[in-house]
């Protein structure tokens, strides 16, 4: 994402998965780094569709993040990058998210899971395999992609943000996804799938909504 991004290959059940760190800045170079608000976990969309972890939506909420203070991880999926193994139709690809918490992790320390489109996906299923006291305080999904894959149930105060215009997941899928879960949904007008024009307001979405 920047100069001071820190690159990281950790272990994960079909081999090394490639990761990437940022935290937010001292603001002068000869300062040690702040303390964070927690670690924040973002997954990209579909790898099969190009998806990486430097995607500008997955890059977006990665920097909204470091802007509320959280350290924050982005990664590749098995078989993307410098990722190993390959494509597992959904079901590896969150055993890849939950090697990367346990890699970097730390003791105790607050969590936020965050995802684009498949990566909504995946980060609702990882936080059901959470054990209870290491559960996500808050999850923040980005046109999550329930008209593809099964999106789990999410706890009520999710952010979940979607394009009225998205002709990638339906805004109508995700509608039937949220309404028994009487779960407010944040749709922005006009807008696609992937926030084109559109991502500065994006990133301001999720700091107000934290913020508030």
């Amino acid at each position: 994402m920047n100069s001071l991004t820190e690159k990281r290959l950790v272990p994960g059940p079909a081999g090394a998965i490639e990761c990437a760190i940022d935290r937010p800045a001292s603001g002068h170079a000869d300062l040690p780094m702040p303390p964070t608000r927690g670690l924040a976990l973002v997954c990209h969309p579909n790898p099969t569709q190009g998806g990486t972890m430097d995607n500008k939506v997955v890059q977006t909420l990665a920097r909204a993040f470091v802007q509320l203070g959280y350290r924050v991880a982005r990664f590749n999926f098995r078989g993307i990058g410098k990722s190993e193994g390959g494509w597992d139709e959904g079901r590896g690809e969150i055993d890849d998210a939950l090697a990367v918490l346990a890699a970097l992790r730390e003791p105790g320390e607050p969590l936020v899971l965050a995802g684009f489109s498949f990566g909504g996906y995946v980060a609702s299923q990882a936080a059901l395999r959470l054990p209870e006291d290491q559960r996500a305080e808050r999850l923040a999904l980005v046109g999550p992609a329930t008209s593809r894959f099964d999106t789990a149930p999410v706890p009520p105060e999710t952010l979940v943000i979607h394009g009225e215009v998205d002709d990638v997941v339906p805004l109508s899928s995700v509608l039937d996804w949220a309404r028994p879960q009487s779960l407010p949904v944040v749709v922005v007008p006009g807008v696609g799938h992937f926030f084109h024009g559109q991502l500065p307001l994006l990133r301001n979405l999720v700091v107000r909504n934290w913020r508030a």
